[in-house]
């Protein structure tokens, strides 16, 4: 159902430009490398002799670290800004990476891809960045700029996974992990440009703006960040939002970590699962965009809603269809036009309902539920096939969980409120 129209006409100011480009180059380099870990799976298994159970644990913690860690690493961001957060998250999460390329067992491999990369994921990722580009776009801005900044974050698993398969297969596993630590290193000092214009940004309230569907944001502290969760927690769209945030993490959690292996005993060709995942970034930059384009004309809950059949969809024609070189390049475009899109729109949404202010804690705390998602849906790929020698039942999982994530995120109601009072605004 259309909403009314509240896309701005007027391009992004000079200060939200800044922001939104570097929104996405971080976002590029965090979520590029992190796409790369299911091509270290079968490596890992072969030459260190770890299990499978074992390594795809490790990526799955990180996922459950990262969720957990969100909603802290958001608020001290809301608190002090991206530049100290960031630096931190960069530095731990290319420790992490330095650790794993090292690691002779199987407990060293979880402390680093598990717990510091994860760690430093929920310092340099979507509650950190994108509530950064929130706060200094206009309410009706706010959509698209969030779409732009994850769009170009897709640019990093365009390149970056082709890369680390480059490096991996002619210098080893381990080179190719201290190469993307490196580069991790390379965004640290780039906090300082999200926090550009912050004190500015944060004075301006929506209350400014024609825009009735914005919420009016206290300049004062009239509302503490606990009155503020209790007041999300007792919100049934809040609470609907954050369950079916689950399933986009589950979903795209076990597709980044085992799709390669899954063409693998397809008997796809050996690089088709790293070439796959590229095309998953690079359809995922105008899916991004495109999502944050509708959110900006649609109502938000109503695209993710949409966004979530058309994913189950896609995979249920994938698995029925022959498995053939055209499927796994048509599901891997299809995949990336839906694949981050619910960033923006969910993020976008929170901004909508409950006002920037506390942005980067509202949504840490629903991406915490995306981040269990992950955990389960990379960890019980990897048990499930060491169990059953398939992935057809995490498969059939994945199905689901895309139905019931639509049916969720439909009803939601997105009225926006006053969070100093806890009203809602009249529309």
């Amino acid at each position: 159902m259309p909403a009314p129209s509240t896309q701005s006409s007027h391009p992004l100011s000079r200060n939200a430009l800044i922001v939104v480009i570097t929104a996405g180059l971080v976002l590029s380099v965090v979520m590029g490398i992190r796409q790369t870990f299911g091509l270290f799976i079968n490596p890992f298994s072969y030459d260190r002799g770890l299990p499978v159970t074992i390594i795809a644990f490790a990526i799955a913690l990180h996922n459950l670290v990262w969720g957990f860690a969100q909603p802290f690493a958001g608020a001290a961001a809301d608190r002090y800004g991206a530049t100290p957060v960031v630096a931190f998250g960069a530095a731990t999460f290319a420790g992490g990476l330095a650790l794993a390329a090292v690691a002779p067992s199987g407990l060293l491999l979880v402390l680093g891809l598990g717990v510091l990369v994860g760690i430093g994921i929920s310092c340099t990722s979507f509650g950190v960045v994108l509530a950064a580009v929130g706060r200094v776009a206009t309410p009706q801005q706010r959509s698209m700029a969030m779409g732009i900044a994850s769009a170009g974050g897709s640019l990093g698993q365009v390149l970056l996974v082709p890369l680390a398969q480059t490096v991996r297969e002619s210098a080893g596993v381990s080179m190719s992990l201290f190469v993307l630590a490196v580069l991790t290193l390379l965004i640290a000092p780039t906090g300082i440009l999200l926090d550009r214009n912050r004190r500015k940004s944060a004075a301006a309230t929506p209350s400014s703006s024609p825009d009735t569907n914005a919420i009016t944001a206290p300049s004062s502290n009239a509302s503490s960040l606990k009155d503020v969760l209790v007041l999300a927690a007792r919100h049934r769209g809040y609470r609907l939002l954050t369950i079916g945030f689950f399933t986009c993490g589950f979903q795209l959690a076990f597709i980044g970590t085992h799709l390669p292996g899954y063409l693998l005993l397809c008997h796809m060709p050996l690089g088709l699962g790293a070439t796959a995942l590229a095309l998953i970034g690079l359809f995922n930059m105008a899916g991004s965009w495109g999502c944050g384009w509708l959110g900006g004309r649609f109502r938000q809950h109503h695209v993710l809603g949409w966004l979530y059949l058309i994913r189950s969809a896609a995979i249920v024609a994938f698995l029925l269809l022959p498995t053939s070189t055209a499927s796994v390049v048509i599901f891997a475009a299809v995949m990336g036009l839906t694949w981050l899109g619910t960033v923006p729109l969910t993020s976008g949404l929170v901004a909508k309902v409950f006002g920037t202010r506390h942005l980067g804690t509202l949504f840490g705390v629903c991406f915490m539920s995306h981040q269990i998602g992950s955990f389960l849906g990379a960890w019980l790929g990897g048990f499930m096939f060491d169990l059953t020698g398939s992935y057809t039942l995490v498969w059939g999982a994945t199905v689901a969980a895309g139905l019931m994530a639509a049916l969720l995120h439909f009803p939601i109601d997105d009225t926006a409120i006053d969070i100093s009072t806890g009203q809602m605004q009249p529309a």
